[in-house]
This record gives structure tokens, C-alpha cells and sequence, in this order.
């Protein structure tokens, strides 16, 4: 079977959700693990970024960002309603959110997206696919996304309404499960580009596409990591080894800031890589 973007589902895939669900007994794993602190604590980092003289907003662009939610049977929903309190209470410009949105079936978005739809930011909602979305229904989870008022940046870039017009929002597909295209994502964008994409890898395929700042997860930190903070286990990928959770500068281009993300994958368990919510603000 091939997804709309050609990546061949294996069986292990196919068998991956009914095997997860039975193996931490429908949530339950997760759900105790929670209520024993084991998921960690979520917290706020905050960032800044000073654009260049030549391209200087009217005012402070506040960013919220989200990432790795894996929402299913690894991760417990209170989490997200803490997320949801949070943002909230924060009041964000904007929300991009950096995809895998679930783990195993594509239903279970719907422990998500109550909490997404009644999040209004002025500017909107905007995000990308991760790999474990594009390993399910990913067409399914776009409408009910589209429900909750988020919109999809699949290799395209939107530009933010006034009096913030010079900022394009440019959303580049997965480099593990779906089919980057910088060039498309990236074409007619506005003077000042937030590059938002899921895994930190993203940025070995821009071919020479300028920004002035990204946006990425899939590291998750490590989520089980020593006291220092360096991952127990290297996330995938050549930049996720050695780009796996802060703030990083780029040649030529902005910062790139990766997060630990929201919630657990594959075991629901954080050590030293607590979940955190990204507040970036562009002066």
C-alpha cells in the first residue's frame, strides 16, 4: 500500500498501532506514568531573535511553538490540557505546531484537536507532518485538523496578515516519510522566512533557500537522557545527532531552535528531557 506521497507502508508499520495498544494496555502505561511525574514536567523556554536593520518588523512577532504531541497510547492526555492551559495563558501571535500530532492510528488526533480548536491565535494556526503521521492516515488527520482551524504547510509557505506582511510561514514536508521540496516551499515567500518543518534534517535539503528562522522537533531531547541533558539514546538522523534540543546558529542563515517537544514516543517515559512549549520572539 503507498500513502499520497509514495512512501510504502511495511507490515510492521501496519501492525505497529494494535501492537503498541495492547503492549501498554490502551493508555493505562500512560496514564500511570503521568500521575507518577514520569512523563516530566512542562515548561516554557523562551527565545529572541533581532531581525537585520533591512528587515525589521513594526512590532514584536511573538511565536508559540509545539511539537512531537504523539498522541495515542503513549502519551496521556492531561498533558495536553497543561499545554493548552499554557498557551493560553501565554497569548501567542501565532502557533506553528512541528507535526506528529499521534502514535499509531490517526483517530487518535482526536485527544488533540478540542484543545487546538479552542486555541484563536490573532494570526493563525499553522503546521507540518512528522513521520509518524505520514505513517498513518495522514489524509484523515489533515481534515481534522482543518477542522480544528489549523492549516497545512506541505511544501508551501503562507505570508501573515498585517501588520506582520513580511513574514512568510514556510512549512517543509518530512525528510524521513514524505517528500521535501524547499524550492516549492520557499517560492514567492516574503523578505523575513520562519522555516517550520518536523525534524532538524530538514535543513541538509534546502538547497540554498535563505531564512531567518526554523523551527523543528522529532528529537523529543533524547527523551530519556543524563543529567546534562545529552540523549541516553542519539535521535535519528546526522543533524538530530548533534542538533537534538536548543538553539543552534546556521551559516548564512538564522537560528535554528529545536525542541524536546510535547509528549513520548514509544515508551511513555521522560527522564531529563522534560516536555516544553517554545515561546520565540522576533524584535
Amino acid at each position: 500500500m503507498t500513502n499520497p506521497r509514495g512512501k510504502l507502508q511495511t507490515a510492521f508499520r501496519r501492525y505497529r498501532a494494535p501492537l503498541l495498544n495492547a503492549l501498554l494496555f490502551n493508555g493505562w502505561a500512560a496514564a500511570l506514568s503521568y500521575r507518577c511525574g514520569l512523563h516530566g514536567r512542562l515548561g516554557v523556554t523562551r527565545h529572541r531573535v533581532t531581525l537585520p536593520a533591512a528587515r525589521a518588523l513594526p512590532r514584536p512577532l511573538r511565536i508559540a511553538f509545539a511539537s512531537d504531541f504523539h498522541a495515542g497510547p503513549t502519551t496521556d492526555p492531561a498533558l495536553f490540557d497543561a499545554l493548552f492551559d499554557c498557551l493560553a495563558q501565554e497569548r501567542p501571535d501565532v502557533l506553528l505546531l512541528g507535526g506528529d500530532f499521534i502514535s499509531g492510528k490517526a483517530e487518535n488526533l482526536a485527544a488533540l484537536s478540542a484543545g487546538l480548536a479552542r486555541c484563536e491565535p490573532p494570526l493563525g494556526k499553522f503546521g507540518v507532518y512528522g513521520n509518524h503521521d505520514l505513517w498513518a492516515d495522514d489524509e484523515l488527520m489533515g481534515r481534522m485538523l482543518a477542522d480544528a482551524g489549523v492549516r497545512m504547510l506541505v511544501n508551501r509557505h503562507v505570508t501573515l496578515p498585517a501588520p506582520f506582511d513580511a513574514v512568510s510561514i514556510c512549512g517543509l514536508d518530512d525528510p524521513w516519510a514524505g517528500a521535501p521540496d524547499a524550492g516549492a516551499a520557499f517560492a514567492g515567500a516574503a523578505d523575513v522566512r520562519v522555516l517550520l518543518m518536523h525534524a532538524p534534517d530538514g535543513l541538509l535539503l534546502l538547497g540554498g533557500e535563505r531564512f531567518d528562522l526554523a523551527f523543528a522537533g522529532h528529537t523529543h531531547g533524547g527523551q530519556v537522557a543524563f543529567r546534562d541533558g545529552k540523549p541516553l539514546i542519539l535521535p535519528q538522523g546526522p543533524l538530530g545527532r548533534s542538533h537534538y534540543h536548543g538553539r543552534y546558529d546556521t551559516a548564512g542563515d538564522g537560528p535554528l531552535i529545536v525542541s524536546r517537544g510535547i509528549g513520548c514516543s514509544t515508551i511513555p517515559l521522560r527522564i531529563n528531557a522534560d516536555p516544553e512549549l517554545v515561546i520565540c520572539t522576533i524584535e
